[in-house]
């Protein structure tokens, strides 16, 4: 049925003269004198050799077709591999209304409502074009602490961090725990080629994706 589909048919035995072995285009001879079965019954060492010749075979295989870490991925899309080669920011990042975000003209309080509502221990803080101008983080927050008198009275503008560090939503989410790491935070900022945000995740969102 096989051959008549066009299949060529390779076929690992242990004996040349079997009908499997008579009938394929490629035998491949995996034969043992004796198994490590005491009783040489139960397969043993021919089982061992069948899986060593079919490790060979892939590995011969992978090497002639130029088979790489991203097509591996394709093929196991569920696996550790796959997720780290194949999910994007945009897969993991939050969108709309879960993204913290406050105007430059905010005051420190509607600052730390947003933050609280949002759950992500930061806000973006954006200009009048919706464009990332800095964030606004617990770290800040504790510095802000110890410098400011009147902190009630600040405008978030005065006191967040500026020019901060984003990534793009096309970007592999790799890419945003190595950022995370060298920079040492916990949270991204997601932007638009034109800088106007379009997401944010934090360290929590990359676990869940199985990404670290």
């Amino acid at each position: 049925m096989l051959k008549r589909q066009g299949a060529r048919l390779i076929a690992i035995t242990g004996n040349a003269n079997s009908a499997l072995a008579r009938e394929a285009d490629v035998h491949l001879d995996a034969r043992v004198d004796k198994e490590a079965c005491p009783l040489n019954l139960a397969p043993t060492a021919s089982t061992t050799a069948a899986l060593a010749l079919g490790d060979a075979l892939a590995v011969a295989l992978l090497d002639a077709k130029g088979f790489g870490a991203e097509d591996f991925a394709r093929s196991h899309p569920g696996g550790a591999l796959g997720r780290r080669l194949l999910t994007h920011v945009r897969d993991v990042m939050r969108t709309g209304d879960d993204v913290p975000s406050v105007a430059e003209a905010a005051g420190f309080s509607e600052a730390m409502l947003e933050m609280s509502k949002k759950r992500m221990g930061m806000t973006a803080v954006l200009d009048a074009g919706g464009r990332v101008s800095g964030v606004f983080t617990d770290g800040d927050l504790r510095r802000t602490l110890a410098q400011v008198d009147d902190i009630k009275a600040a405008r978030i503008a005065d006191i967040m961090t500026r020019n901060p560090r984003t990534i793009g939503p096309d970007k592999l989410a790799v890419e945003a725990v190595q950022i995370m790491e060298e920079r040492k935070v916990n949270q991204l900022l997601v932007v638009s080629g034109e800088g106007r945000l379009v997401g944010a995740l934090n360290m929590h969102d990359l676990f869940r994706a199985k990404v670290i």
